[in-house]
């Protein structure tokens, strides 16, 4: 019960923010630009998606599971 109570707060944070987050995205279909967007690198800077393109081809994957534990 204890453990329940100390993870309970992170995983409604969690649920929250993935809400949120799904239920503004839109689909992009294949060849189809992405919308203009920023990213924090590693060192803290933020990098837009126009620096990269302008460097040549972006390919962007997305590690779905990544750190989940699953």
């Amino acid at each position: 019960m204890r453990t329940t109570r100390r993870f309970l707060p992170g995983i409604l944070v969690g649920l929250a923010a993935v809400l949120i987050l799904t239920s503004s995205a839109v689909a992009l279909e294949v060849g189809q630009k992405a919308p203009e967007f920023t990213l924090q690198l590693p060192d803290g800077k933020p990098i837009k998606l126009s620096e990269l393109t302008a460097k040549g081809t972006v390919a962007m994957y997305t590690f779905i599971q990544a750190f989940t534990g699953v």
